[in-house]
């Protein structure tokens, strides 16, 4: 099977039952990590920060870069492709049939019942960000202590003061980040 074929069906599959948003694919593309060589573990940090700086759905940008970083212009087609096709498929059978169950109780339920699931998955989400982002790569090995990244921390906690503090645009936090990131990388 095409490798262009395996990302398309890939990215389909997270399409499908990522319910909530861009935050809900990062499990998927965890696994993904996990059986591909196209997608890594250490891609997945810089994915994020890509796609939170830059216009438009988290997931497509997560899905535009993973596929560009794999296979080119290309990859990025296909993924983002994959990814969308099966929310556009979903809308459009739905509108065919929400207009005649609307008032259903049924119907109702089902949308009260993926509420925590889409909660759920954006919590994994989010504490496998911090988890990633403030703690070493062997983290539990040594104690909790000894493997907490400190200075990460404490820019973290700099940037939770100041956006409670100062009220700014928030795209001057995306650059001060951004700053931050690049000084500290060089």
């Amino acid at each position: 099977m095409s490798q262009l074929w395996v990302l398309f069906v890939e990215f389909f599959k997270v399409g499908l039952f990522s319910v909530g948003g861009g935050l809900a694919t990062l499990p998927f593309l965890y696994r993904l990590a996990d059986q591909y060589p196209w997608l890594t573990m250490e891609m997945i940090p810089n994915m994020i920060a890509v796609s939170e700086s830059t216009p438009g759905p988290l997931g497509v940008n997560m899905a535009t870069y993973a596929g560009f970083q794999a296979f080119g212009v290309w990859g990025g087609i296909v993924a983002t492709t994959g990814l969308v096709l099966p929310s556009v498929i979903i809308i459009i059978w739905v509108s065919n049939f929400l207009t005649k169950f609307r008032e259903n109780k049924y119907v109702t339920y089902v949308f009260y019942l993926l509420r925590p699931a889409v909660t759920g998955l954006i919590a994994v989400a989010g504490f496998s960000i911090i988890r990633i982002s403030l703690f070493s790569a062997e983290q539990w090995m040594g104690g909790f202590i000894a493997n907490v990244r400190w200075f990460e921390c404490g820019i973290f906690a700099l940037m939770l003061i100041l956006t409670n503090k100062v009220e700014k645009h928030p795209i001057v936090y995306i650059a001060m980040g951004a700053l931050i990131g690049v000084a500290f990388r060089l």
